[in-house]
């Protein structure tokens, strides 16, 4: 695909098909292993040029200060390194985000936006900068921006930015959105937090295998994640992703997944999602 100042650039989610903490650093950073899935829920970022050096954001976040929003310190954060001959202070962009991924769900929005931000605009404005050395300025922004520029499912460990390419299965998955907006830091500041479940090599993980330590925490705060996950369990091992508070469960096929959809009960909001292969966009960060 020829992408350019016209496209629709895509922010796909993300599934933490597991999700342990293995430890946690002198400096209160908690050491992770996961699995990272895309799947075919995406956000949509369009971009259009400025000339005056602005990054400006159209379609601002409720609550959410534009300083403060992932996809403008993304842009911001770019602008630094410049591109070739041009001036950073030249570089700009005026930004429209579309949301379809639900903030505080686990799914990764903010961060794959950001990431989408750092892919479009390294290419749209001909910075030339490495996969390598967008992933090392997403770090800075989250501990999740570098899985969406590496763009393909893997197995990650540290902080989030050690990276083993894994293969996952072509599921299909009923992913639930409990009306509950759970922040990530007040699950990771929770005593109950379990910090010390054994760490496995990347190549001892197979499909199905593990849990979520941060799932127990987000249950006993927020009574409706435990509701999701009982009734999707009713159809197989539901789990839930990142902090939470969405749920999921996996299908091998899509009508499967439908006739789980079709069950819920009508308190209860649902999509069927499609597992991805790569990022879509994972080419332009080679």
């Amino acid at each position: 695909m020829n992408w350019n100042w016209d496209s629709a650039w895509p922010a796909p989610a993300k599934l933490n098909l597991f999700l342990h903490v293995v430890g946690r650093r002198a400096d209160g950073y908690h050491l992770l292993q996961t699995v990272f899935r895309f799947i075919d829920l995406a956000d949509t970022l369009r971009f259009e040029p400025r000339d005056d050096g602005q990054i400006v954001l159209a379609t601002p976040t409720p609550g959410v200060p534009d300083e403060q929003n992932l996809v403008v310190r993304a842009a911001e954060a770019l602008k630094k390194v410049g591109a070739g001959g041009t001036a950073p202070s030249q570089l700009g962009a005026t930004i429209h985000v579309e949301k379809r991924i639900p903030m505080g769900g686990g799914l990764g929005g903010g961060s794959s936006n950001a990431a989408t931000t750092l892919i479009a605009l390294n290419h749209l404005w001909g910075c030339g900068r490495s996969r390598e050395e967008l992933q090392e300025i997403g770090l800075a922004l989250g501990a999740d921006v570098p899985i969406f520029i590496h763009g393909r499912n893997c197995f990650a460990e540290g902080v989030g930015e050690r990276f083993t390419d894994v293969a996952v299965p072509d599921d299909w998955y009923l992913l639930t959105m409990p009306d509950s907006h759970v922040p990530t830091p007040e699950i990771f500041r929770s005593p109950a937090l379990r910090r010390d479940t054994p760490a496995i090599a990347p190549a001892d993980w197979c499909p199905g295998w593990g849990h979520n330590d941060l799932e127990p925490v987000a249950c006993a705060l927020y009574p409706e994640v435990a509701r999701h996950l009982g009734h999707l369990r009713k159809h197989g091992d539901a789990r839930m992703t990142g902090s939470g508070a969405c749920c999921f469960v996996a299908f091998e096929n899509a009508a499967a997944a439908k006739a789980a959809l079709d069950s819920l009960p009508a308190s209860m909001r649902g999509v069927v999602v499609a597992g991805l292969p790569a990022h879509p966009l994972v080419t332009l960060s080679d």
